[in-house]
């Protein structure tokens, strides 16, 4: 059964589950202003697809599905200018000037920063995997199978302390 694009149902949808936009947002995006466009854009594309939105699948798999694909292509758009551009950015700034931050505050944000420099689909397998969803559930977002899942997952792992070892050397 196909939804009816009706506002009050979208906005109680997005109202339920915008973690995930802000989720998918804040790891394809570091510049703050720039990570408000992405929002809007994924809310933008969210509305022109609920109508198709099929509800043989959850919910939150479809949300996932199009804040990813809109994020990546932002990326790519984004990745463009800032090879041109190598401005100071929020992230940096914060870790330098902040004395206060814990050292698991510290470490998160190192592994944030660590998450933004994985390929496009890495960053999105390990974002589903960190929101504690199923291989088989990031399968079916991602269209690959559950054993892709599980060996991409060791494989970014992997990668991740890799980088923490030679941060801490």
């Amino acid at each position: 059964m196909l939804l009816q694009r009706n506002t009050t149902n979208f906005l109680n949808v997005i109202e339920e589950n915008k973690g995930i936009i802000y989720k998918v947002a804040n790891a394809y995006c570091m510049n703050k202003e720039n990570r408000k466009d992405l929002i809007q854009e994924i809310t933008v594309q969210l509305w022109l697809a609920f109508p198709k939105y099929d509800d043989q699948f959850r919910i939150t798999t479809w949300m996932y599905r199009i804040a990813l694909n809109v994020s990546i292509s932002f990326y790519r758009k984004e990745s463009g200018r800032s090879k041109r551009n190598h401005p100071l950015t929020d992230e940096i700034i914060s870790l330098v000037t902040d004395d206060e931050q814990s050292e698991l505050e510290f470490d998160l944000s190192i592994l944030h920063s660590f998450i933004r420099q994985l390929k496009e689909f890495d960053r999105a397998i390990i974002l589903l995997f960190l929101e504690e969803r199923s291989q088989h559930e990031i399968a079916e977002i991602l269209g690959i199978t559950p054993s892709n899942v599980s060996t991409k997952v060791a494989r970014i792992k992997e990668q991740l302390k890799q980088k923490f070892a030679t941060l801490k050397l």
